[in-house]
């Protein structure tokens, strides 16, 4: 998959999310898309995607903020790093992570997860660590 087609259909996905579009989401994946959260949780197919989708959009929840910070692609995978926020349960947090993704056919198959969850905010390594 060229770099422009992947950068594209990774796009529509973020963007589906952030503006609570399921169609626009649903667009972008592969029938049968497996999709890892950071959390370890696993949604495959894409009706049990939708069924998520439906799930996490209601009662208020929102995306507020999900930026690409970078975005490599390299044959049929594309990594890529974001800063992403949310309210969900009427509680707005947000971390830092990265995902991997896998295309067949033009569409994503697969998307897995990492988050930086251990440390409160990146900070740098120093003297008092040593």
């Amino acid at each position: 998959m060229d770099h422009a087609s992947a950068e594209w259909m990774v796009r529509l996905y973020v963007e589906g999310w952030k503006e609570g579009n399921r169609a626009k989401i649903l667009g972008s994946l592969d029938p049968a898309c497996v999709i890892k959260e950071y959390d370890g949780l696993t949604y495959r197919g894409v009706e049990k995607i939708g069924r998520w989708i439906d799930t996490w959009l209601g009662d208020g929840n929102e995306v507020n903020r999900w930026d690409i910070t970078s975005l490599y692609v390299t044959g049929e995978v594309c990594f890529f790093e974001w800063v992403f926020e949310c309210t969900f349960a009427g509680t707005r947090a947000g971390f830092e992570g990265a995902s991997v993704v896998r295309f067949h056919s033009g569409k994503i198959v697969s998307l897995r997860e990492y988050a930086m969850t251990d440390a409160p905010a990146p900070h740098e390594w120093g003297p008092e660590h040593a």
